[in-house]
């Protein structure tokens, strides 16, 4: 339904699990493995506490209209990875308030985005108020490890940032993107360059000191007092990512490393940005 979110019991809805607790609460940090369900609660749990704040912070760099790869400043108005989609129906997974999928429409695109936070997607429903009507975007709470979307019916799927860092099985995910769309169709996302995860979040220069193996997949987990999970970050290797899509039915077509452009977010900075890099774009084919 066009400016009003749609929920449909999917996947990450645990009625008989134990809540995660406030991620404001004192926490510790652990590396250790965690899987879907509890990637899930977490990211929803997370999402829903601090989206406004989020939105606050970072609203004005993301944009009323403008898709924005990564925090170190990759713009598809530079980097033209999509191309033309005007008249193409497109899913946008890990949507959150909706920037990437206002931009497509601004571009003549048509667009279902889906989150798995309730309060991302009020957001989204907000910022959609400024629209005319027939502008308004189609939001629908879900996970994408099981889309709420029927099979074969969309020609672009896309994801910046979104999603796809907090669940562990790629395959299951990008299973579900080949679902939904048609043959022929592209997947295209960003994620945080996997090369970062050995480096600490710090924007000066202990931020550019090797501290981790890049082939350390367990995730990174901050714990509540009860040991519940608040927040969860998994880790893929570029070679798990490709080898992910391939299997999944995708040809890779485009690996882009975009360099530093502008601006400063959290331990981002240009110190790091010039020396390592930050994001990376994949775009790919759904074969026949």
């Amino acid at each position: 339904m066009e400016g009003s979110i749609e929920g449909r019991g999917q996947s990450g809805r645990e009625p008989d699990g134990p809540p995660a607790t406030d991620p404001d609460a004192p926490h510790q940090i652990r590396r250790r493995p965690a899987g879907t369900v509890e990637s899930t609660r977490a990211a929803r749990t997370w999402w829903d506490h601090d989206a406004d704040r989020y939105l606050r912070r970072h609203g004005a760099a993301l944009g009323p209209v403008r898709l924005l790869w990564g925090p170190d400043g990759a713009d598809e108005a530079d980097l033209n990875l999509l191309g033309d989609v005007a008249g193409l129906t497109t899913a946008e997974l890990g949507c959150g308030a909706g920037q990437v999928s206002r931009w497509l429409r601004s571009q003549g695109a048509t667009t279902v985005g889906v989150d798995v936070s309730h309060r991302m997607l009020v957001n989204a429903v907000r910022l959609d108020q400024g629209e005319p009507p027939g502008l308004r975007g189609r939001w629908v709470q879900g996970d994408a490890a099981r889309l709420p979307l029927a099979a074969a019916t969309f020609d672009l799927a896309v994801s910046s940032y979104g999603a796809l860092p907090f669940l562990p099985d790629l395959d299951v995910v990008f299973a579900e993107v080949a679902r939904i769309l048609r043959p022929g169709g592209r997947w295209v996302f960003s994620l945080t360059h996997p090369m970062r995860w050995c480096f600490p979040d710090d924007p000066g220069p202990a931020g550019l000191v090797v501290h981790r193996s890049y082939f350390d997949r367990r995730a990174y987990v901050e714990e509540g007092p009860n040991g519940s999970a608040t927040y969860v970050e998994q880790h893929h290797t570029i070679g798990d990512v490709v080898t992910a899509l391939s299997e999944s039915g995708f040809t890779l077509t485009r690996l882009v490393e975009p360099e530093w452009v502008s601006g400063s977010w959290g331990p981002w900075s240009e110190e790091r940005g010039r020396m390592i890099p930050g994001t990376a774009l994949f775009d790919s084919v759904r074969r026949p």
